[in-house]
């Protein structure tokens, strides 16, 4: 006997291939329930836990989402110190744009009797979700008349104050401070951290190395020469235009791994191309008036042809770490 050739949108053969994928059938509906449990269980436990808040999420966007819910707080309340304190008599309008119902506080100073110079929010807390407690540092100047020319202003000198102002988050992302910003005094100061290079070394001229730098740093700063010719080949750096210095000077530098920089790299030595050194630069600039101001950079030196290139200006200076910790894995620009 033979079957259609189609049977309710089926393609069978024989009586005995139609039995086979019956069989088939059956057994796979078995395994289906009888795994389906575990399946389930499976697909719960894989999924991202997004109530905990550890669902993976690029490192890039997380970063960006940390300093915008930052900025905005702390950009906020420095706004509202800077107006609070320049408000007078006849001004407190201006503060109900960061404290509603502000228009109605009473105050007795003349509007501009003291002039905020600069403002910087220097610490943030987050008391609760959408609540951060924000201090931010205010250069003030009090400004009042001279004794021997009425209505004349007199400039005083410029004091260091502190702030802390309650921010609130509203609907739609909205700003709103809860109070009135209390002062407050200024934040400790926090331990200088460890670095990881040796001691302070004068720069010396025996150092293979100090040539470079030198060349390199009256470039990069005063507009010496050509840049590239001290940078290794591919580096992406730039000149500070417009020249902010007439002169570079390199005073001394700390060397990571050793207490006498240079001391193994002397000139006519044989340096081994790859080479690396990390240095630490005390550095002496002179503006064009004359003005000399210490600065400080922290160079990764590459030994290419018998010669030092100057590989990476380093981010930041490199910190000492626990051990087992590589120190030498710092952000480089």
């Amino acid at each position: 006997m033979v079957l259609p050739g189609e049977a309710g949108g089926w393609a069978l053969g024989s009586l005995g291939a139609a039995a086979n994928a019956v069989t088939v059938l059956r057994r796979s509906a078995w395994v289906l329930l009888l795994t389906g449990p575990a399946l389930g269980v499976w697909a719960l436990l894989a999924q991202p836990d997004v109530a905990s808040g550890t669902a993976a999420v690029p490192e890039r966007s997380a970063a960006a989402a940390s300093s915008v819910s930052d900025a905005g707080p702390g950009g906020f309340a420095e706004l509202f110190v800077s107006t609070y304190l320049e408000a007078g008599e006849g001004t407190q309008a201006s503060l109900a744009a960061f404290l509603p119902g502000a228009e109605t506080l009473a105050l007795s100073a003349g509007p501009g009797s003291q002039v905020v110079e600069q403002v910087a929010s220097v610490r943030m807390r987050a008391v609760s979700d959408g609540y951060w407690a924000v201090t931010v540092a205010a250069r003030v100047r009090l400004v009042k008349a001279a004794p021997d020319k009425p209505g004349a202003p007199e400039r005083t000198d410029v004091v260091m104050r502190y702030f802390r102002v309650p921010v609130r988050s509203g609907p739609g992302g909205t700003l709103t401070a809860v109070s009135l910003p209390a002062e407050v005094s200024a934040p400790p100061v926090g331990k200088a951290p460890a670095l990881v290079y040796g001691q302070w070394a004068e720069a010396r001229r025996t150092d293979a190395g100090v040539r470079t730098l030198g060349g390199f740093l009256s470039s990069y700063l005063a507009g010496e020469g050509e840049l590239d010719r001290y940078m290794s080949p591919g580096s992406t750096l730039s000149p500070v235009v417009p020249a902010p210095y007439a002169s570079v000077r390199l005073d001394r530098l700390a060397e990571y791994g050793t207490n006498a920089p240079g001391a193994a790299f002397t000139e006519g030595a044989e340096i081994p191309d790859g080479t690396r050194r990390r240095l630490l630069l005390g550095v002496t600039a002179t503006d064009h008036a004359g003005v000399e101001r210490p600065l400080t950079y922290a160079l990764a030196l590459k030994a290419r042809d018998g010669r030092w290139e100057v590989e990476a200006v380093e981010a930041a200076p490199l910190l000492a770490v626990s051990a087992g910790s590589d120190a030498t894995k710092d952000g480089s620009n």
